[in-house]
């Protein structure tokens, strides 16, 4: 097989692609093979009408244009491994010829390819991280979370502030039958509730009724009508040794405060690595040079991100509408969402491959062969065929790739460390 290539331009690849005669020739006979046995024909037992029959029957073209898409399809794997693409959709084969015998086949496929923007900057980048060793702004968030599951909640006769419990009856005006119900229960404060809702409900009194409007991102406007039914207080207990010792079983505060720390310790040790890579990568994508995202490639994000997201509410042994329902969300809000999610991902992914050209990242077959044994696969070998059969050993580079641009980014990035917990303590306090 012969492959020939043009110059991308304007994220289009035009190749060109040519298959020796023999190969042709089997392809032919087997289409006329496999009609054979597929189709009854008057006289002949399956499998052995001959192909001047086969012709009569069916037509000269039908075997030609079985060939043709066997020969195609089985090729397009080794196309796209040759030229090293990753399209982000289907190629575009137009004007396609039937494949003849005793004559080499050519077709011409255009691929749809991810954009190329370039950054404005490729020097280190600056982020900030919460220092690696443990604040007391960190062990006082974990003792407040900790005090919290035993607080009590008292009526009080006010309006509802920021934190109180309170109790709604909700009936839906407009789009919002997720959180119509009587009785219902929320935790101000808690971000179960929309923004702009819970921004209505403060300062409203026990009996008090409103219609309150907010237009979630992506979707039309919900109204709803609220009945305050109850205000509720929440009462942290007093934090002292006794309590200590009889909630949470330690001898004292201060033991209590040595154990929080260890494990904050811990779970440092295991996050720090991965929230580092997050923000540095995140910040290398704020320098991408693209000020719309190529539709094609946010759909094909978009489709990934939306299968493996169902994938793992199967693994679950949930359906998209309990979980829509459990989190009190719309299809269209939940879509939205995710075409956001998809635009980050695929900029930052844009960002990498940018990177990746800057730094003139090579893979090689050792690159390879560690990728596919770090994914636990047994024989590599064989899953390396695979992937090569199908085309998706030009994915695999392009990972190894953005993973070598974000060592590289990670490795140089520019560390402010900041206690975001005793800023935003600080805040809360202002």
């Amino acid at each position: 097989m012969n492959i020939t290539a043009s110059d991308v331009q304007d994220a289009k690849l035009t190749a060109t692609v040519t298959i020796p005669a023999a190969e042709v020739d089997a392809a032919i006979k087997k289409a006329y093979k496999a009609m054979a046995k597929q189709y009854r024909f008057p006289g002949f037992r399956p499998g052995k009408a001959p192909r001047a029959v086969i012709d009569s029957a069916l037509g000269s073209e039908a075997a030609r244009a079985q060939a043709t898409n066997e020969l195609i399809g089985s090729n397009e794997g080794a196309v796209l491994n040759e030229l090293d693409i990753v399209p982000v959709k289907e190629g575009n084969y137009e004007n396609i010829e039937l494949a003849q015998d005793g004559t080499d086949y050519t077709y011409v496929v255009e691929f749809t390819l991810r954009p190329a923007p370039v950054l404005s900057s490729y020097e280190a980048v600056a982020i900030e991280m919460p220092p690696a060793e443990v604040t007391e702004a960190e062990i006082d968030s974990q003792v407040e979370m900790l005090m919290g599951y035993h607080s009590t909640f008292e009526d009080v006769e006010r309006g509802i502030a920021d934190a109180d419990f309170v109790t709604l009856d909700i009936e839906n005006v407009k789009n919002a039958e997720a959180l119509a119900g009587e009785g219902r229960m929320y935790a101000m404060g808690s971000q179960s509730l929309p923004e702009a809702f819970e921004a209505g409900l403060l300062g409203l009194n026990v009996g008090d009724e409103k219609e309150i409007s907010w237009t979630p991102e992506g979707a039309e406007e919900a109204t709803v009508q609220v009945v305050v039914k109850t205000v509720k207080e929440r009462k942290v207990p007093e934090l002292t040794d006794e309590f200590v010792k009889e909630s949470f079983d330690f001898e004292s505060v201060e033991a209590m405060r040595d154990a929080i720390k260890i494990e904050i310790e811990a779970d440092k040790n295991s996050k720090l690595p991965s929230l580092k890579e997050s923000r540095a990568v995140a910040k290398l994508a704020e320098r991408l040079e693209l000020e719309e995202m190529d539709a094609d490639y946010e759909q094909s994000v978009f489709s990934e991100l939306g299968q493996n997201f169902l994938q793992n509410l199967s693994a679950r042994g949930m359906t998209l509408d309990t979980w829509l329902s459990a989190n009190g969300l719309t299809s269209e809000a939940f879509i939205a969402d995710l075409h956001q999610q998809a635009n980050d991902v695929a900029r930052e992914s844009l960002a990498l491959d940018a990177l990746a050209r800057e730094l003139k990242i090579e893979v090689t077959e050792e690159d390879i062969d560690n990728e596919f044994a770090s994914a636990g696969i047994q024989d590599v070998a064989a899953s390396k065929a695979a992937f090569l059969a199908d085309g998706r050993m030009p994915a695999v580079r392009d990972s190894i790739r953005r993973s070598k641009a974000v060592d590289w980014l990670v490795e140089g990035a520019e560390v402010t460390e900041v206690d975001e917990y005793a800023k935003a303590a600080e805040k809360d306090a202002e």
